[in-house]
């Protein structure tokens, strides 16, 4: 006979989910059931235990001593269920699941939407949901398969594609160069009005390098300041077009609108380091295998932004 305070395994799956969100609302969102029915599974799943396993703030949620070691003795157990329910369900004909994107804002308009139709089209048993932030989200906690980042190196503990390679192009309107002059060296730039990517305050220093020196380059940091900061390239890109300042972009968000009568480079011969990051990645948490859904569009990704964004 069955014990009815014996708890029930998806309740206990629900526990370690709210271990990784430390958010009803999240944890909820990701288990497709509602945030009311969440909190009550939690509370039943006490009551089965005979002690508290959550702590609630005004926050966030808090797992117990209690609840913490539960979370540790059965988180195991079930990457592997779902582990192996997705390799099973990889067996099964044509590519199918949703997979959860997010990718910079930019990047997402502009390079990957247009892409999206297309896909889905050669995958019709796919769902993609793409959310587009700028800022860098925990994927294991918010509940996301895939990010899309230029970076620099992409963390050990999560497994990483390069899409293709990036660069930080430092630009100008063609009519600010014509009424305030351009640059001739990074120390100059400490004299212009700089427009800033929204970070912390290593944003408001630039690093650059000469440009083809190999051994013993040239590197300058130089201190800059200006009247607008904003945490989307898209923001300063149209800024800068509007003739406002200086500003430093990824190569992604300029390079359609390079040219005589829009942008123009500043500093050809120099180039930033350190900024945005030189390589396109797709970024996963670490996990024995790929769900393929999320790989078929890995590579599709990687077909789509195989040429990288120089200008053409």
């Amino acid at each position: 006979m069955s014990d009815p305070a014996a708890p029930v395994f998806s309740d206990l799956h629900l526990l370690t989910v709210l271990a990784q969100t430390r958010s009803y609302t999240q944890a909820a969102r990701r288990l497709g059931v509602s945030k009311a029915s969440a909190s009550m599974r939690i509370a039943e799943l006490e009551r089965a235990a005979g002690v508290p396993l959550v702590r609630r703030t005004t926050r966030s949620v808090v797992l117990t001593e209690a609840g913490q070691r539960l979370v540790d003795d059965t988180h195991g157990a079930f990457t592997r269920i779902e582990q192996s329910f997705a390799s099973i369900k990889d067996l099964a004909g044509s590519p199918r699941g949703l997979v959860r994107v997010t990718a910079p804002v930019a990047l997402g308009r502009q390079h990957v939407a247009p892409t999206l139709a297309a896909f889905l089209k050669t995958y019709p048993e796919i769902r993609l949901e793409l959310d587009l932030n700028d800022r860098f989200v925990n994927l294991a906690q918010e509940g996301f398969d895939l990010a899309i980042r230029h970076t620099q190196a992409p963390p050990d503990t999560h497994v990483a594609w390069v899409l293709c390679p990036t660069r930080s192009v430092l630009v100008a309107s063609s009519e600010y160069v014509r009424r305030r002059g351009a640059p001739k060296h990074p120390s100059e730039l400490a004299a212009h009005p700089c427009l800033l990517y929204l970070r912390d305050a290593a944003g408001q220093n630039w690093s650059f390098e000469r440009e083809g020196a190999r051994k013993n380059a040239e590197r300058v940091v130089v201190a800059v300041n200006g009247p607008l900061r904003a945490n989307n390239s898209e923001v300063l890109r149209e800024a800068v077009l509007g003739g406002l300042g200086i500003g430093l972009l990824p190569d992604f968000t300029a390079a359609a609108h390079l040219g005589p009568r829009q942008l123009v480079p500043v500093l050809p011969q120099w180039q930033p380091r350190g900024f945005f990051g030189e390589r396109l990645y797709a970024i996963r948490p670490w996990a024995p295998q790929v769900p393929r859904a999320v790989q078929c569009f890995v590579d599709h990704l990687r077909q789509s932004l195989s040429r990288g964004f120089a200008p053409d």
